[in-house]
């Protein structure tokens, strides 16, 4: 998927709008910013803009604000931040379209840098409101976007501007196409995958799509308890999805014809209740008691899901082994977080949880390829194709 990028184009002297995702982590308690992983991953292309004296406005969303104004969510603070990482002052406008934020774009210089108010201020962003979208491009002469983690979502930012503008991707969005799209296309095999979270219903289509791509198919985290169920286990009382046996099954039978090795939890972590006041024991996956949930992996599937990622040469990990949020049910998520910041591999997380474990471990920078997508790269990577990568220009064969 060969997409023109911010090289492609002569940005020199032009106003460029760029589509971040700045949508930071907050702390709960001071409101200020957790973790700046967000904007530093956009810094090459904001970097190269600067450096190649354009003119650079950036736009994004933070938090949920349902279109209307709030406080807590204004994009100042991230200008901020980005302002204290770059050394140089990026003003915030007080609003993302109209008249005032007209009037700043106006003055900008090349190589000035200004932050728009929160996009998620105006019900039409979301909507995708095509008047919306031509007040954003009257701001600028080229877009770019460089927010992956959005580009499944058909907002007015996302895909609505292309209309207007010639789109191109930034270096960020470039990245994320080229190593999730290469994983999947043309791996060096053996190529093998772990999968997790709660739900099958989750990553149905995702399973459906890298089943017959990949070489060995790992499954942990909540959905395990589906898979063993679909083996006539007994799971207790863990929470399970019957309206998904069969499709479980057929996963199975279907890795089983096409010759790819689906390992499944040999043993599993049990707790009374999803709290943290719960003991937890470890027991074999033919043994779990009748009144007890499946809260993690356990030892000797870390020992087995290890062994056999080891023998590959493309590993790709999407969904936590366990209810990681609760420090006792984490272990296994983090014991397969030591490992692929070790494998001898090209090691790619695929977004959203699995990517906040490792950051919070700070093994990132171990891994090769670290999404910032979530949901897109979940969406991507289950073989759909994302509204805001489409409508970016094709590079010239």
């Amino acid at each position: 998927m060969a997409k023109m990028t911010v090289r492609d184009v002569d940005v020199a002297g032009k106003r460029v709008l760029v589509r971040v995702d700045f949508n930071v982590p907050l702390d709960i308690h001071t409101g200020e910013i957790a973790d700046d992983s967000r904007i530093r991953a956009s810094l090459p292309t904001i970097q190269y803009l600067t450096e190649h004296q354009a003119e650079v406005i950036l736009m994004s969303h933070l938090g949920r604000p349902d279109g209307k104004v709030v406080e807590s969510l204004r994009m100042g603070k991230v200008a901020k931040r980005l302002s204290e990482i770059l050394g140089k002052n990026v003003p915030s406008a007080k609003d993302c379209i109209g008249p005032e934020v007209e009037t700043m774009v106006s003055s900008l210089k090349s190589g000035d840098i200004l932050m728009l108010e929160n996009l998620r201020f105006h019900p039409e962003e979301e909507a995708g409101t095509p008047s919306f979208a031509q007040a954003l491009a009257k701001l600028g002469d080229i877009y770019v976007n460089d927010a992956f983690g959005t580009a499944h979502r058909a907002h007015a930012s996302i895909t609505g501007i292309a209309a207007y503008l010639p789109a191109v991707a930034g270096f960020l969005m470039e990245k994320e196409i080229t190593f999730l799209g290469h994983a999947l296309e043309n791996p060096v095999r053996p190529f093998g995958a772990l999968i997790g979270g709660a739900k099958i219903s989750d990553k149905v289509k995702m399973l459906e799509h890298i089943i017959n791509k990949v070489d060995y198919l790992l499954v942990g985290g909540g959905m395990a308890a589906t898979f063993l169920k679909a083996q006539n286990y007994e799971i207790g009382k863990s929470i399970f999805e019957p309206d998904l046996i069969e499709i479980a099954k057929s996963l199975l039978d279907k890795a089983s014809r096409n010759h790819v090795k689906l390992l499944l939890c040999v043993d599993v972590i049990v707790a009374d209740a999803i709290d943290t006041a719960s003991k937890t024991s470890i027991v074999p996956v033919n043994n779990i008691p009748t009144d007890k949930k499946i809260v993690d992996i356990g030892p000797q599937t870390v020992v087995l899901f290890s062994e056999n990622l080891k023998k590959c040469k493309t590993t790709f990990w999407n969904g936590p082994m366990g209810v990681y949020e609760i420090p006792a049910f984490a272990e296994g998520t983090h014991a397969m977080a030591k490992l692929f910041a070790t494998l001898k591999a090209t090691t790619i997380i695929g977004g959203g949880s699995t990517e906040e474990a490792v950051t919070e471990m700070k093994l990132a920078d171990k891994m090769t390829f670290v999404s910032t997508g979530g949901g897109a790269s979940l969406s991507f990577v289950s073989g759909e194709k994302l509204p805001g990568v489409e409508v970016l220009l094709d590079k010239k064969v």
